[in-house]
């Protein structure tokens, strides 16, 4: 099942997401299996559960189109349960990252390149790794969102004062996109 996107503006992606418990949602594994085909019919490379309005600790990534320049990502595939960031190392690298609840701007954000991150899977096994590269950054951008967070917040107040109108173009459903959106301040009932 494909869900909508939830769009810039929406308190849920403002909101620190809950901890998830394993016998509170036992449908875990198509939740996942959904998120996954949401954000392959988006073409994205990482979604988190606020972004189609649930307000939990999950995420999904898929780096493997990232495998031309770092090959150990080819069948990098990953959900994140629960994701605690323990650790962030190195020298800050800007790269040029959008968002499928913003799409139409993308801005440099500048990110360090190795998180240590402690997770459970979709079968409820615990994992504790050291993940670098584009991996890495996909995996904080994604967390960003469940400790309501966005790409936009990295930027410099002169950035965000200058892409302020576009965003709130975004909220209003002024924007073009060819996936399934919802937008907080569309106009109801058009």
């Amino acid at each position: 099942m494909k869900y909508p996107i939830i769009a810039y503006g929406d308190p849920v992606l403002r909101k620190k997401a809950s901890q998830i418990e394993p016998d509170e949602y036992p449908h875990i594994k198509q939740l996942v299996a959904d998120m996954f085909e949401t954000m392959y019919s988006a073409r994205g490379v990482g979604l988190a559960a606020p972004q189609i309005g649930l307000s939990m600790r999950l995420f999904v990534i898929d780096a493997s189109v990232f495998d031309d320049e770092e090959p150990q990502l080819k069948d990098f595939k990953k959900a994140f349960i629960n994701a605690q960031i323990i650790e962030e190392t190195g020298e800050e690298w800007a790269f040029n990252e959008g968002c499928l609840s913003i799409p139409e701007i993308r801005e440099d954000v500048y990110r360090k390149p190795t998180v240590k991150i402690s997770y459970y899977d979709e079968d409820w096994k615990h994992h504790e790794d050291t993940i670098s590269g584009m991996a890495a950054r996909v995996i904080q951008h994604e967390y960003d969102h469940i400790e309501g967070k966005l790409f936009t917040d990295k930027l410099s107040p002169l950035r965000k004062r200058l892409i302020q109108k576009r965003l709130t173009d975004i909220s209003k459903g002024a924007v073009s996109v060819d996936y399934k959106m919802k937008f907080p301040a569309a106009k109801k009932g058009r």
